[in-house]
């Protein structure tokens, strides 16, 4: 499984086209073949930075939503309003363990 995690600092707050735009990423995303789990949060401590969340079943999975329609509409909602800053990583990693 691969995983991203990381964050993206807007350095303003999250406008209503921007808040659209992620919400139609997210429902498009998470409807993909391949997607387990796609989810942007704001951090508490910092509301102008999100925090991106999502895990791929594999690399096909992943490189298929990187060629999606959705994501170069997305591509272009960020480059008119780039970030601040971005820190955005991938991992491979297992199933996990239930924290309890």
């Amino acid at each position: 499984m691969i995983q991203i995690n990381g964050m993206i600092k807007l350095g303003r707050p999250l406008d209503a086209a921007t808040r659209k735009a992620l919400v139609e990423m997210v429902r498009a995303s998470r409807a993909e073949d391949g997607c387990i789990d796609y989810s942007f949060a704001s951090d508490l401590a910092d509301p102008d930075t999100l925090v991106l969340f999502e895990r791929w079943r594999d690399q096909q999975a992943l490189d298929a939503h990187g060629k999606s329609a959705h994501m170069e509409q997305f591509r272009q909602v960020m480059a008119a309003n780039p970030p601040e800053k971005r820190d955005l990583r991938m991992y491979q990693t297992d199933d996990g363990q239930p924290l309890g």
